[in-house]
């Protein structure tokens, strides 16, 4: 999975350089930033790395509607668990910062029921938004703590 994500966001990133061969990804290990190098400059990733892929990585198992890699927002398709097929949620990610803090992260969870005349928004529990964070912020560690340890 984690190959899926990174080749997302290099196909992201790509897009938004230059197509010479000669781009390099160039990732500050302290502060999670990632840039891409190429003949005509740099272009820095808008939010913290570790921030940005533990986010794709713990949402995998949601459908990505859209993810602004430079912008810092991820927003996901409707869900519906197999076991629940009459409740969906959808989450919006927001990255707001590019250093990693437990502040940095803003999550809206919305859910929807399904009734007689369709889908009707309902109240999401409010934990989730909470235990998501928490989970993002778990898998970024992680991740910095990985590339930490592969660098020394």
């Amino acid at each position: 999975m984690r190959a899926l994500t990174l080749l997302t966001c290099g196909f992201l990133l790509a897009g938004c350089g230059s197509s010479s061969d000669n781009n390099k990804y160039i990732q500050d290990s302290d502060s999670g930033t990632t840039a891409i190098s190429s003949e005509s400059g740099q272009r820095t990733l808008g939010v913290n790395s570790y921030l940005w892929h533990a986010t794709l990585d713990t949402l995998s198992f949601l459908p990505l509607q859209s993810e602004d890699p430079f912008g810092g927002v991820i927003i996901t398709d409707w869900y519906s668990a197999p076991t629940a097929p009459t409740d969906r949620v959808r989450v919006t990610v927001y990255i707001l910062d590019r250093r990693l803090r437990a502040d940095g992260l803003k999550i809206a969870v919305f859910r929807q029921t399904k009734g007689a005349d369709g889908w009707v928004d309902a109240a999401a529990n409010p934990d989730t938004a909470s235990k998501l964070t928490d989970a993002i912020l778990t898998r970024a560690r992680e991740l910095r703590l990985a590339t930490k340890s592969t660098t020394n």
